[in-house]
């Protein structure tokens, strides 16, 4: 049966071993992707504290006048007193074109707080940020206009995800085919590891560091891999499910829940003859509980006379993806509905945790640590593997016997 799971181990392993090195030394560097970011420009989302914050309202007039045609698309404000607000803006690129499927309004935790507009729907490809104004909110000062696209790590996550070919490419595909395979090569690396006797675990629990040059490829492939193993199949299910319709349809069903295919409409704004639409200020005081226990909080402008502000609000010390959702009437700042994480169904809170597990930000700097060293621990498995299959196929056969002559 080992002969049958090694075959399989290593077939596959040959057919996506290049992707799937290339997907995990990728998958590392986007680990500390917001520290790395905080650390090379500390001057983008750190400002000195002052007296008194600057309205949002007045603040985002001033930084959109310095941006021609800017509509202004979300302001995402945090509680610690020394970040900057940041404000995302859809601005028209030459030829008349927007920046379609680029999400750099909402950078760091906030890329992926907040999916919808502020009609509740997934925004279409040209009605989405490209930029982000980073702005001090003591002073109005716009520090820096930023494009998370032009950014070198943008690039990198592109790689990791489609291979630099987009969504629903040649490249997406290949990366998805590669991800399924891994999860199969995991598996028969477990069944192959198993060992018969307790001398064999042991053996095969530690790294012989004296051993020979192969011993000690063979120790790092398999010794290695044991120890990642499960916390590999975990990256590899996470990204399954955010890869195929199928596996995301299956979380739903093990969770016993239904899966909803749409969002919800959110409520209206009710209008009155003569009624002046509030700022987003006024829209603020409806929900100053919240606001005052979040750790930072996105605000998304109606986006006609009928809408709503759309508000979502992480509580601290909550899981990035774990926000709630406030509607604010634009007329009477009452609300109007709310979607809470703790309402939602099982497999909705369970497929909110998906992204952070899968990135190792589930837990904070811990997990991340934890994540990136798994990670780099798995760019040993190709290398080691192709060295052993390599090893077993230059051995060298015995010598033909000579004819023995009279």
């Amino acid at each position: 049966m080992k002969v049958f799971f090694r075959t399989i181990h290593l077939y596959l392993s040959l057919a996506a071993g290049i992707i799937i090195f290339c997907s995990c030394f990728t998958g590392t560097m986007l680990v500390f992707e917001k520290e790395i970011q905080h650390t090379l420009f500390p001057r983008r989302y750190y400002v000195k504290p002052q007296d008194q914050r600057m309205p949002l309202a007045t603040l985002v007039a001033g930084a959109l006048k310095q941006v021609p045609k800017a509509k202004l698309s979300s302001v995402m404000v945090y509680d610690d007193p020394e970040r900057s607000i940041e404000i995302g803006v859809l601005v028209p690129e030459k030829g008349g074109k927007k920046n379609a499927g680029k999400t750099a309004g909402h950078t760091e935790k906030g890329k992926i707080l907040n999916e919808h507009t502020a009609g509740g729907k997934k925004p279409k490809g040209d009605e989405k940020p490209n930029i982000t104004l980073f702005v001090n909110p003591y002073t109005g000062q716009v520090i820096e206009q930023f494009s998370r696209k032009d950014s070198f790590l943008y690039s990198v996550e592109m790689f990791h995800r489609y291979l630099l070919a987009g969504k629903n490419s040649a490249g997406d595909m290949v990366i998805a085919l590669s991800t399924l395979l891994f999860l199969f090569i995991l598996i028969t690396g477990v069944v192959l590891w198993w060992p018969k006797t307790k001398k064999i675990m042991r053996q095969r629990l530690k790294i012989k560091w004296d051993g020979s040059t192969k011993r000690l490829t063979h120790d790092l492939h398999i010794v290695t891999g044991f120890y990642t193993s499960v916390f590999l199949i975990i990256i590899v299910l996470t990204g399954l499910v955010m890869t195929f319709k199928w596996a995301n349809e299956a979380l739903f069903a093990i969770t016993g829940s239904k899966l909803v295919k749409e969002q919800p409409k959110p409520p209206q704004s009710v209008y009155n003859a003569g009624a002046t639409a509030l700022t987003i200020d006024g829209a603020l005081r409806g929900i100053a509980g919240a606001i005052k226990t979040a750790e930072y909080y996105t605000v998304r402008p109606p986006r006609d006379s009928s809408g709503t502000y759309s508000i979502n609000v992480l509580p601290k010390g909550a899981i990035e993806t774990t926000s709630d959702t406030y509607y604010i009437d634009q007329y009477s700042g009452q609300l109007a509905g709310s979607q809470t994480f703790a309402g939602k169904s099982l497999g909705q809170r369970v497929r909110a945790l998906v992204k952070p597990v899968h990135t190792g930000s589930v837990y904070g700097l811990p997990t991340k640590i934890l994540s990136f060293i798994v990670c780099s621990l798995s760019l040993i498995f190709p290398v080691t593997g192709v060295m052993m299959w390599l090893n077993r196929t230059r051995k060298k056969k015995p010598a033909s016997k000579g004819l023995v002559t009279a």
